[in-house]
């Protein structure tokens, strides 16, 4: 580790010296909290604008997702270099920049006239939101003292991690209500109140180094990132062996291995001490990370066809069933802390653990096409409070692995975790619940006309819309459908509860056994982390 100095922290005003009042700490977890959530919202509200989108630039659905995709596939790049730059040159300066660029980019898609200045917008979007979404957690880290720390990460753990539901929800309302191009107004909208806050109190701290910025290790670690997270992006709609796909995951798996090379040759000076996980916090806190926002937004993926073609409800109606889930995880993230210096981080992230997967089993054993909403709520809400309680700890184990000067590296870390996880998850579990659902539909066609069986094969949402053309088959293949995905429903969410299964065991064995941060990053104090 770097032996550079302490943090330089200057006063809400910028005048340097004094520690925040609580008063200022509120108002700082405020104004990052919307700052996140700003973030938060773009990346999954335009998937209710597809077809608007669709229509009015006369795209592709290729074009459509690529729309999507690139502000996600944006952010998670630069993460980790821009989090480490952020470090540097100031967090406060970093942050206002961030929100800034991002302010303009919301601006300049809202009033997009072509897909190709949408793209360009939401290129220039997640820029913005790599610069706003590591140094938000690192603000707090580095501002917050270290009892009032935990509480704090909990509360942006539960932005984080409820935040999409959320900007989903208020998405499909302007939608439904106004037009899609109102979507951009809600995140520039919150874009502009965390700036006024953050100007009047949002502290600056910086670190100085004496060695130079880790040039190298930043680009590689942006193509790997890049690589990795098109394969998972685009491997399900483009195929796992198309040759893009192939040579993605080539480029993203030999650039990954090169950034580790990189990072153990130049050490002290290095963007990220890959050695540190050996150490069980940072390695049980990103692993628990990348599973459990994996299966969280792979859940996702397979609630809203439920909703929509086996209830028959609005895309309005269907994010506002995911409500309950969102709520539960972030009023659990924010008791999370208290539990974990009760009964421990590793058992608090064990028994959070435990519900996940708890509510994945009741999904899979009671979900039916007849019974409606209430046979997945109660697993619904028991995911929504395993996910809270296992995050906060797991983000607390991450940041407070690293030292205090490397703490926008950590909440990069902490980031490109989650949006692993969350590609990974959407892919495995949206393939298996497609695979599930094409075998059990096959055995309930034989009486259906044959182009309509081919475009059932497609997906339920397909059959729903062709059963109008075959007559009086047209209740039997809805029927059949909607029976296949459930079908396909409870072949996701077992998978899901093996892998938490999985997940458990590795953190009672090997999870972190407490959240105390590394104050210091002299060489003894690693040492000491390491040995925990």
């Amino acid at each position: 580790m770097s032996t550079d100095q302490p943090p330089q922290v200057a006063a809400a005003d910028g005048s340097g010296g004094g520690a925040p009042d609580a008063r200022q700490l509120r108002t700082i977890l405020i104004a990052v909290s919307i700052a996140l959530m700003a973030v938060i919202a773009s990346v999954s509200g335009l998937n209710v604008a597809q077809t608007h989108m669709a229509v009015e630039f006369g795209a592709s659905q290729n074009t459509i997702l690529w729309i999507i995709n690139i502000y996600t596939l944006t952010l998670a790049a630069l993460l980790l270099p821009l989090g480490a730059i952020g470090d540097r040159l100031g967090r406060k300066p970093m942050l206002i920049a961030g929100l800034g660029v991002f302010g303009v980019a919301g601006v300049m898609a809202g009033l997009a006239p072509t897909a190709e200045v949408m793209l360009a917008a939401r290129v220039a979007g997640g820029i913005g939101a790599a610069m706003i979404m590591p140094i938000t957690l690192a603000v707090i880290t580095s501002t917050f003292p270290e009892e009032e720390r935990g509480t704090a990460i909990g509360v942006w753990t539960g932005v984080a991690g409820g935040g999409g539901i959320l900007g989903m929800f208020l998405s499909a309302l302007l939608v439904d209500v106004a037009d899609w191009r109102w979507l951009f107004v809600l995140p520039v909208a919150l874009i502009i109140v965390a700036l006024a806050m953050m100007l009047k109190s949002v502290p600056n701290s910086r670190e100085r180094s004496a060695h130079s910025f880790d040039t190298v290790g930043a680009l590689v670690s942006t193509v790997a990132v890049v690589g990795l997270i098109f394969v998972l992006q685009e491997g399900p709609e483009r195929g796992w062996t198309a040759p893009a796909t192939l040579i993605s995951l080539a480029v993203g798996l030999i650039a990954a291995i090169g950034f580790v090379a990189w990072e153990r040759h130049r050490r002290d000076a290095s963007l990220l001490d890959v050695r540190l996980f050996r150490e069980r916090a940072l390695a049980g806190g990103s692993i628990t990370l990348l599973v459990v926002f994996g299966v969280q937004a792979g859940i996702a993926v397979v609630l809203f066809p439920f909703f929509q073609a086996v209830l028959g409800w609005s895309g309005l109606l269907s994010t506002l069933a995911l409500m309950p889930m969102a709520v539960m995880m972030m009023m659990t993230s924010g008791l999370a802390p208290k539990l974990a210096v009760r009964i421990g981080s590793r058992s608090t992230m064990a028994t959070g653990i435990a519900l996940a997967a708890a509510g994945l089993a009741l999904m899979a054993l009671f979900v039916s096409a007849d019974g409606g909403y209430l046979t997945i709520l109660p697993g619904m809400l028991a995911m929504g409070i395993g996910m809270g309680l296992s995050m906060t700890p797991s983000t607390e184990a991450i940041t407070g692995s690293l030292p205090r000067e490397k703490q926008g590296v950590a909440s990069a870390l902490n980031d490109v975790t989650r949006e692993f996880g969350t590609a990974l998850g959407v892919a495995l579990l949206g393939a298996l619940l497609s695979a599930g659902y094409r075998s059990a539909i096959d055995d309930r066609l034989q009486d259906i006309p044959q182009d309509a069986a081919d475009t059932a094969r497609e997906g339920i949402a397909n059959a729903v819309e062709v059963a109008g053309t075959t007559g009086s088959h047209a209740e039997d293949l809805v029927r059949a459908a909607q029976q296949s995905f459930v079908d396909g429903w409870q072949q996701a969410m077992w998978a899901g509860v093996a892998v938490m299964g999985v997940l458990f065991v590795y953190i009672a064995l090997r999870g972190p056994k407490n959240s105390a941060p590394v104050a210091d990053d002299d060489a003894e104090t690693t040492e000491a982390v390491a040995a925990r």
